[in-house]
């Protein structure tokens, strides 16, 4: 099938690269446009940085609702349009334009976590389960039909880039599912359910603090679904912190985020569920990620 894909991160890398192992026809890639990162440096996109090594015709429209996105997309003449994790809103003339219509690889079992950062929220909020969506797209953000769903376990102590990278393996290979079944007429519409959905919304630094008042575990899934960025933070002796790692602690009736030991276990904070958490890995203002031992060295904490 001739397929244009848009998609960005290394979410969407998975993607576009069973597309081209299934042997379609990808005659475009768009992706977000080149932007500065590492000190101003300017760096491309994962897709895009896939895309050239498959010599892949890449474009970058700036606006995908001037006019100019439409006309490329149709000079293009895609028969289906796939998105993974674009970045962008998709005008209803684009959505509407190749014969097969749009479809949308979302990481999340819909209606729930709609919105930028699916994966994040689903750790966030201490969930049991997630999965990949295939949709169609709609106006609405991500309340198209739902074509195919799969669903996978949340690890009780899962990092969230191991999580990552299975959703986008699950969503590729739902993909590569999905699109025989819209040539042979057999995709399925199942239509959201409205009063159960729920949003995801883009990660800020205003959920990085750290409120000790909350449970342990609370504490322990916002810092595994702060990361790679925005981190969890707090500060502790006077020393604001980024947290990467936790572990559990013990019993205490001491008052939260009273620190009770720092040793080579890691720093022992008390939490709001009669519980106390370690600090197992941080990194200082202006210094390297390392272990909260190898922290304490340099920087002794009298209790």
């Amino acid at each position: 099938m001739r397929i244009l894909f848009m998609g960005t991160p290394d979410f969407a890398v998975a993607s576009l690269k069973r597309l081209v192992e299934d042997g379609h026809d990808v005659c475009g890639v768009f992706t977000q446009p080149d932007r500065p990162r590492n000190r101003g440096k300017v760096t491309f996109s994962p897709v895009k940085t896939y895309a050239i090594q498959q010599e892949l015709p890449v474009y970058q429209p700036l606006k995908m609702k001037d006019g100019e996105a439409l006309a490329l997309v149709r000079s293009l003449a895609p028969e289906l349009i796939v998105v993974t994790a674009y970045g962008r809103i998709l005008p209803k003339e684009i959505l509407e334009e190749p014969p097969y219509g749009a479809i949308n690889v979302h990481a999340s079992i819909l209606p729930r976590y709609r919105g930028a950062a699916p994966i994040n929220w689903a750790m966030m909020d201490d969930a049991q389960e997630t999965g990949v969506s295939i949709m169609y797209m709609a106006e609405a953000l991500d309340a198209g039909d739902v074509i195919r769903t799969v669903k996978t376990p949340i690890g009780h102590e899962e990092e969230l880039s191991a999580l990552w990278a299975r959703l986008a393996e699950l969503g590729a290979q739902a993909l590569s599912e999905t699109i025989p079944t819209l040539v042979d007429g057999t995709a399925v519409r199942i239509p959201q359910d409205e009063a159960a959905a729920t949003y995801a919304p883009m990660l800020s630094r205003e959920l990085s603090p750290i409120d000790w008042s909350r449970s342990a575990r609370q504490i322990d899934c916002q810092v595994r679904g702060l990361q790679p960025w925005p981190c969890a933070s707090t500060e502790l002796a006077g020393q604001r912190l980024k947290v990467f790692r936790t572990a559990p602690g013990h019993a205490t009736d001491r008052m939260p985020g009273t620190i009770l030991s720092a040793g080579k276990d890691g720093i022992e904070v008390a939490c709001g569920s009669g519980e106390s958490l370690y600090l197992t890995e941080v990194q200082a203002e202006g210094g390297k990620r390392m272990t909260a031992s190898a922290y304490l060295l340099g920087h002794p904490i009298q209790l």
